[in-house]
């Protein structure tokens, strides 16, 4: 019976393959999503970010379906729904099937949804200077472009 070479490092040792997680972009981007979505979580308790997309995105382009939505706040079908069912349960949307392709179901804000939003993008832009605190302005714009481009 033979074992497989295995190479488990021992925490605190450096894997021989020069592999670290720490340099990897999906652990940097996870890492700096945590501590967004902390900062976000600190200044608006009862909205998930998915939530607030929803909203200023409707706030945005005025009326949109479902699936429109989801593309624009990049989430699958399955997830803007959830986020919509929880908004109108909050009285933040009205949900309408389309006048002639009864197939769609369009979302728009509601008067609280409206006043909620125009409340929240003040400290929006707040928790988004904050996320970006440790960079320069310079900095910032670069990360925001770059980021842009891998999107």
């Amino acid at each position: 019976m033979t074992t497989a070479k295995t190479s488990l490092a021992l925490v605190g040792t450096e894997p021989d393959d020069g592999y670290r997680l720490q340099e990897q972009i999906g652990f940097v981007l996870r890492k700096a999503h945590q501590r967004h979505v902390a900062i976000f979580a600190s200044r608006i308790a009862d909205l998930t970010p998915p939530q607030f997309a929803a909203l200023a995105r409707l706030h945005e382009v005025g009326e949109a379906s479902q699936n429109q939505l989801g593309q624009m706040i990049a989430m699958d079908a399955a997830t803007v729904k959830g986020v919509i069912d929880r908004l109108k349960s909050r009285g933040f949307v009205d949900l309408k099937k389309h006048d002639t392709d009864r197939r769609l179901l369009l979302v728009s804000l509601t008067a609280a949804g409206h006043d909620a939003v125009e409340e929240l993008i003040p400290l929006a832009r707040a928790i988004t200077e904050e996320t970006l605190a440790p960079l320069t302005a310079k900095e910032a714009t670069q990360f925001l472009r770059l980021l842009g481009k891998l999107a």
